[in-house]
């Protein structure tokens, strides 16, 4: 059985307690699109982590963590993640690394930074982990792929090629030092080093894995709204972060994919920049941002204060819709505890016309939030396990959303620890 666990919205949602949560009881973890630009908070009985490309999986010993081929996989930063989990006392994982990942180059991260400096007001808020044009080069075919580290002809041959491109731009357009390609063939023969003990055909071991029965889950990072097809382009991440794509980024089936859990978050948050239509500013948001999450809503990468606003069904609706998703993990809730009263945003009024449809990014930027008002219930609710026992107006909140994002909500998040979670 194949699942997929994605996010609604920002990103930010707290999949990775989610993914933690139900990898007790899968077989194999895969991480199938972007790379170590977001990350994802886990809290459990090692400690707290904040885990960029490994899949949040990797604290179990029953299990085995995929790094799939749609991955921008950062050789160094991966050995760095592993070896951080292993000095906290957790067993070393079970890891394997497709063989038609692409490397993210420490050139990529360089230009990532170059080209935000030269935006300038402009810039796209970029983590600047490289990720942009990491996919820029794959698409444009001059990428490295894992399997090419172990071909030493070609390597050479392709690190010149590529320096000669590079170098062109880093001249005239940044005005920055050149790339020396026997100092890039060196680090790539490093990388392979480094990487070499967990180089796998994972296509044909997840392939054999489906036909043996075993529980796949599929590990999305950040949500629908930074998918460059669906998002709030450009202001979004350069691979899919929907559960099709899994698919392609893993190397299944698309039927295989039975299970779509689509995390969505009890309020707003967003880190970088875009159009955020329930966002809420000023002393409002700072009590939320220091109440959210776990030790407040800061990025698990780049530690910036995320942006917060009220829940917005117009774009939790569209997020669980793109994403195909079967059932809702609604998190955080317990940190609207403190609230008498609660502001939804139910639609969008564009040029004086209220819509409940999310728009293209153009409309987007005209949009003002339409609110309803919602009774708060004013205490803790950590350490509930049951759902009927939530106070009253906690109920008629899960169940206002429920009935606004047309999708089942089957799990609520109370906590940031692993089994602080009520099933419906």
């Amino acid at each position: 059985m194949v699942k997929a666990i994605v996010g609604a919205c920002w990103g930010d949602e707290g999949k990775g307690k989610i993914t933690d949560m139900l990898a007790e009881k899968s077989d194999i973890i895969i991480r199938f699109q972007g790379g170590s630009n977001a990350g994802h908070t886990i809290i459990n009985d090692y400690g707290k982590f904040a885990l960029h490309l490994l899949p949040s999986g990797v604290f179990y010993n029953h299990t085995t963590s995929v790094i799939g081929n749609g991955v921008a996989l950062n050789i160094p930063y991966l050995i760095k993640e592993i070896d951080e989990l292993v000095s906290k006392g957790v067993p070393k994982p079970e890891i394997l690394v497709s063989n038609r990942a692409q490397i993210l180059m420490p050139y990529h991260i360089l230009f990532d930074q170059y080209e935000e400096e030269r935006l300038g007001k402009n810039s796209f808020g970029s983590t600047k982990s490289g990720i942009a044009p990491f996919y820029s080069d794959k698409y444009a075919k001059i990428g490295f792929q894992v399997s090419e580290l172990f071909d030493d002809v070609l390597l050479e041959e392709k690190v010149r090629r590529i320096c000669e491109q590079k170098n062109v731009l880093l001249e005239h357009m940044y005005h920055k030092p050149l790339l020396n390609p026997e100092e890039l063939l060196a680090t790539l023969k490093e990388y392979r080093d480094m990487v070499e003990p967990y180089v796998c055909d994972t296509v044909s071991y997840l392939h054999q894995a489906i036909k043996e029965g075993k529980n796949i889950l599929l590990e999305g990072q950040l949500g629908s709204l930074k998918d460059p097809d669906f998002g709030i382009y450009p202001m979004v991440t350069s691979s899919s972060t929907l559960a099709a794509y899994g698919a392609i980024g893993a190397g299944i089936p698309p039927y295989e994919i039975k299970d779509i859990i689509t995390v969505v978050k009890a309020y707003s948050s967003a880190v970088g920049a875009g159009e955020f239509v329930s966002e809420i500013f000023g002393e409002e948001a700072d009590e939320l941002r220091k109440r959210g999450g776990d030790g407040g809503e800061f990025g698990a990468t780049t530690g910036r204060p995320r942006r917060m606003g009220w829940f917005d069904c117009v774009a939790s609706r569209f997020g669980c819709k793109i994403q195909g998703a079967t059932q809702v993990a609604l998190t955080v809730i317990d940190v609207l505890g403190y609230l008498d009263e609660i502001k939804v945003c139910v639609g969008y009024e564009i040029d004086g016309k209220v819509t409940r449809d999310f728009p293209t990014t153009t409309e987007l930027a005209k949009a003002k939030p339409v609110y309803e008002t919602l009774p708060g219930w004013n205490c803790e609710i950590r350490g509930i396990q049951k759902y009927e026992d939530l106070p009253e107006n906690c109920r008629k909140y899960v169940e206002f959303i429920e009935k606004e994002i047309e999708t089942p909500i089957t799990m609520v998040s109370n906590g940031p620890a692993r089994h602080e979670i009520i099933y419906r």
